[in-house]
């Protein structure tokens, strides 16, 4: 059986990778290609001007997110230290360009995750709901589109489940729990830096730890140990951004913004739209719906609910984020996946229903919640505007390295990004802007239509203009007679 479970094991771990390599190299221009890029253009300086990790900033020199013009295009959100793991993949090999190798690092968490998951269930439940959960994990459309993308949120995650983890051997292994302990702490404490959203997911560490110590000396320890080793990082990391007001985007309206929380509509955009449709595709609710309801092993205690719980505290607490951005459901997959997998392993096993319809329930509840979540994440790896990307190839072949560049794309870095120059992804203000050190305008309205590239294209020396785009030197402007 051992044999038959590594096979199994080492299956799901390349079903994990190769479901991800899909469109691995395409431009970031697709499904959330704004906060891709943001993500990614902080890798991307880190290349250019040498790795910074108290000094990150990225292309947007705009106001846009944090309300204060940001010359110096600071990004104080998370500690960059997934940039840096993707800067140490590029520089590995040079040959991969940036966006694969920041693709590469969330590919490696996700297979992370996917092996946490299932040494988890092995341990604490059966192999069978082992690799169910691993699979689930591995092939959920949502979690394959997700899991490949230039974002921080899967890399917390890996590190929130390998705290837990490592936390749960800490508390079953007889001798040297400490050398579980200190990793398990320095993994939490990577999680809150990365992404302090992703702590929901270290509920259980408590929860374990009294289990095994009860209420002793060694739980209080534990807790200082663990607590402080959790804390100090990021508290220590706040207050140094705190320097920097202009490169910390407004994030107060993430909490409750329109009183949604609890409303209608709350319920109606996480529970129905997004977990019921986007992840699990109808059918998928199921199994997680079983899930639920079955009973805990021992060796499992209350590991599981209380991952559920914490997942349900995430989504009221960070209630209008989670209504606004679909990706912020990211940290609910692991968890979503082990319910999922318990429900299967119900189906398969309860003998109170005749074989043939307990697997055809099974097989149409699986193939039907990869085909329904495929039919609408499918469009998420398409890339509307293509011209964007040219543009900026151009933009990128013709432009100065220290040029600063206006690329209008509505507040969005998608278009900016494509340039690999800093500068502002919204135009007007165009005088301010070149006070700002704006040289180049850059954009994908290049007709007559567009008033701001019209008066510009009459005021400054036009590079390139065709159908598709123009490149308007802001730094020449036309003489009298020019005009």
């Amino acid at each position: 059986m051992k044999k038959i479970y590594y096979v199994f094991f080492v299956g799901i771990i390349l079903l994990t990778i190769i479901t991800r390599l899909y469109k691995i190299d395409a431009p970031v221009a697709d499904w959330h290609s704004f906060r891709q890029t943001d993500t990614a253009s902080v890798a991307s300086i880190f290349v250019t001007r040498g790795i910074d990790v108290l000094h990150p900033r990225y292309q947007d020199l705009s106001n846009i997110q944090s309300g204060k013009d940001n010359p110096e295009g600071w990004r104080m959100v998370e500690f960059p230290l997934y940039q840096v793991a993707a800067v140490g993949v590029y520089r590995l090999v040079p040959s991969l360009s940036l966006d694969v190798s920041l693709r590469l690092v969330t590919i490696a968490s996700a297979v992370g995750i996917a092996i946490i998951i299932m040494l988890l269930m092995y341990e604490m439940v059966s192999w069978r709901i082992s690799l169910f959960a691993g699979f689930i994990y591995a092939i959920l459309p949502y979690s394959v589109f997700y899991g490949r993308s230039i974002l921080p949120e899967t890399f917390a995650v890996f590190w929130a489940m390998a705290s837990v983890f490592l936390t749960y051997k800490a508390t079953t292994s007889e001798h040297r729990s400490w050398w579980y302990i200190l990793p398990s702490a320095i993994a939490g404490a990577l999680t809150i830096l990365v992404k302090p959203t992703a702590g929901f997911l270290l509920l259980p560490v408590p929860y374990l730890y009294i289990r095994r110590y009860r209420f002793s000396w060694m739980t209080i320890a534990v807790y200082m140990t663990y607590g402080l080793i959790l804390i100090l990082p990021v508290w220590w990391w706040r207050g140094w951004i705190a320097q920097f007001p202009e490169g910390i985007p407004v994030f107060d309206w993430l909490f409750n913004k329109g009183n949604i929380r609890f409303k209608g509509a709350w319920f109606q955009w996480l529970f129905a739209e997004r977990i019921g449709k986007l992840i699990l595709g109808f059918w998928g609710l199921i199994p997680l719906g079983l899930g639920t309801l079955i009973p805990v092993s021992k060796k499992e205690g209350w590991v599981t609910h209380l991952w559920g719980l914490g997942c349900l505290i995430y989504l009221s607490v960070f209630a209008a984020g989670n209504v606004q951005h679909d990706y912020y459901q990211i940290i609910l997959l692991p968890v979503i996946s082990i319910y999922v997998a318990k429900g299967l392993d119900f189906l398969v096993s309860y003998k109170g229903f005749s074989f043939v319809s307990r697997y055809a329930l099974f097989s149409v509840s699986v193939l039907f919640m990869i085909a329904f979540s495929w039919y609408t994440m499918r469009s998420f790896y398409w890339i509307n505007r293509p011209e964007i990307i040219t543009a900026g190839q151009k933009a990128n072949e013709l432009l100065p390295i220290g040029a600063k560049v206006i690329a209008p794309y509505n507040g969005d870095t998608t278009f900016l990004y494509q340039t690999k120059r800093q500068g502002w992804p919204l135009g007007f203000d165009i005088d301010k802007k070149i006070e700002m050190g704006a040289t180049h305008y850059v954009t994908v309205s290049p007709t007559d239509d567009d008033w701001e590239t019209k008066t510009l294209a009459q005021t400054y020396t036009v590079l390139v203009r065709n159908e598709m785009f123009a490149i308007i030197d802001l730094t020449k402007p036309k003489t009298t007679v020019d005009r």
